[in-house]
């Protein structure tokens, strides 16, 4: 953690406390807030377990389909070119467009969808679990926005994903601590921009090989780390499809029966973050290791990582990406 940002669990709680959730509006589109980690009413908003916080986003839209606002807007054109006897413009199409959305709003149904944030403040470290990069620069915006002095940066390895699985998968051997699974995509970077797609397939044999040896490019591959957490690591270094296996959970699972959902909660927290908090190190390191900016070689022209990103005291933040398709089990 960074010298300009140290704030405690109660110091954010505090500034996230005036951005709390309030559902939509009749006329309101989208609305977006804080609610209790834990789904339980006037719980906290930060949950601090084994020394990390854990956050919760929740974001409520109203869907009014596209094709449903244009007839309606075709209705009201309809209607003025009648009472006019002109046909609206280009302006005013645009006007009656937000008339008949604004119309359309109150009768619309609701959606709602959570992003988790994880704080690992020993680590320097912030995960986010979304599954776009527009979903997490709004959620980095409203944490940079309410936590004054709170700076982020990428983390950059020496070595990027798209090289690295390039190796991995042309020499058969996966790096330390992991072992390679039976999914794997993979692009050409000519103009044809082909796809070659493998799923519950084995990726230590020559076909895979030649594809690459042809060129194709890695852009996701199924991994497991240290027997216990398996996940695809994409060429822009999100994580998605993060699955803890069985083992992880056979101590604790002996002892699930007797839990009550308060203790269940934090039990599965603990575990989540600390297996993660492990795997994090290994990935960085099979990947090279974490480029000092200034010494080492160009960072790697990948889209920003949904690796953690790195608080900082300096320069102006950039949004990590998401690691989506990651339910993490403190999910309440």
């Amino acid at each position: 953690m960074g010298p300009d940002w140290a704030a405690s669990a109660a110091e954010i709680e505090a500034v996230l406390d005036k951005e709390r959730f309030v559902a939509c509006g009749a006329t309101q589109q989208k609305s977006s807030g804080w609610v209790e980690p834990r789904g339980e009413a006037h719980a906290p908003l930060v949950e601090v377990v084994d020394g990390h916080m854990l956050l919760k986003l929740m974001t409520e839209q109203r869907v009014v389909p596209g094709s449903v606002v244009k007839r309606r807007t075709e209705e009201i054109a309809e209607q003025m070119e009648k009472n006019t006897g002109r046909k609206p413009g280009k302006k005013i199409m645009k006007e009656l467009k937000e008339q008949a959305l604004l119309e359309l709003l109150p009768m619309a149904f609701t959606k709602q969808s959570v992003t988790r944030v994880w704080i690992a403040p020993k680590q320097r470290l912030l995960m986010l679990d979304c599954g776009s990069q527009g979903k997490a620069d709004e959620v980095v915006t409203m944490l940079i926005n309410a936590n004054q002095g709170l700076a982020l940066s990428l983390i950059q390895t020496e070595m990027s994903p798209a090289v690295a699985m390039t190796h991995w998968l042309g020499s058969g051997e996966p790096p330390y601590q992991f072992t390679i699974d039976r999914e794997c995509e993979l692009k050409s970077t000519d103009e044809m921009k082909s796809v070659v797609r493998y799923a519950r397939h084995d990726l230590d044999t020559d076909e895979v090989k030649q594809h690459i040896v042809s060129g194709k490019v890695p852009t996701r591959v199924a991994m497991t780390w240290r027997d216990r957490v398996s996940f695809i690591l994409s060429e822009s270094m999100q994580l998605k499809k993060v699955a803890f296996l069985d083992v992880v959970f056979e101590g604790p699972m002996a002892a699930a029966g007797k839990m009550d959902k308060g203790e269940a909660f934090d039990a599965d927290a603990a575990i989540a973050t600390g297996e993660l908090i492990e795997l994090i190190p290994d990935l960085l390191e099979a990947l090279g290791g974490e480029q000092v900016m200034g010494l080492g070689s160009t960072p790697p022209a990948v889209d920003a990582p949904a690796m953690p990103a790195r608080t900082e005291s300096a320069p102006p933040p950039k949004a990590p990406h998401p690691a989506e398709d990651h339910a993490p089990p403190w999910d309440a």
